[in-house]
């Protein structure tokens, strides 16, 4: 389906300033659709969704969607690798889990996933009939 009023559809390259540059994109789009209310859950499971498409295809295209299918929004992310995102236990902060020396500062991961579907009403994984999967959270304004 082609973008339209009620879709934004980019292709990224899996890098570090994917997720923020699809963020900027999507925040006049929100803003118009008049759902500023929940634009930072959009922003946290785009983020996420993206960074995950990042690690599994690092360097490579990948294709975000935001489009507003009444009475939902829904955020949509693909890559090229056939692996079905996991949840990863996260870290038990409780237990002292966390690795907070500098070295390891940013593989305190696992908490994405969850995030996600606590955000979302729905959330799944789809293989892409030319390649690839689609991953997506569906969120009610």
């Amino acid at each position: 389906m082609a973008p339209g009023p009620d879709r934004l559809a980019i292709s990224l390259l899996a890098s570090p300033a994917a997720a923020g540059l699809a963020r900027t994109l999507a925040k006049p789009r929100l803003h118009k659709w008049g759902a500023t209310h929940i634009m930072d859950d959009v922003f946290l499971v785009a983020s996420e969704l993206i960074n995950n498409a990042i690690k599994e295809t690092p360097g490579e295209l990948i294709l975000f969607r935001l489009s507003r299918e009444e009475p939902f929004l829904t955020v949509a992310v693909w890559d090229s690798s056939p692996r079905r995102p996991y949840v990863r236990r996260p870290p038990n902060a409780a237990e002292g889990g966390l690795d907070i020396s500098p070295g390891s500062w940013d593989d305190n991961g696992g908490w994405g996933l969850p995030i996600v579907t606590a955000l979302a009403v729905d959330c799944g994984c789809g293989k892409d009939p030319r390649g690839g999967k689609w991953v997506w959270a569906r969120l009610k304004p």
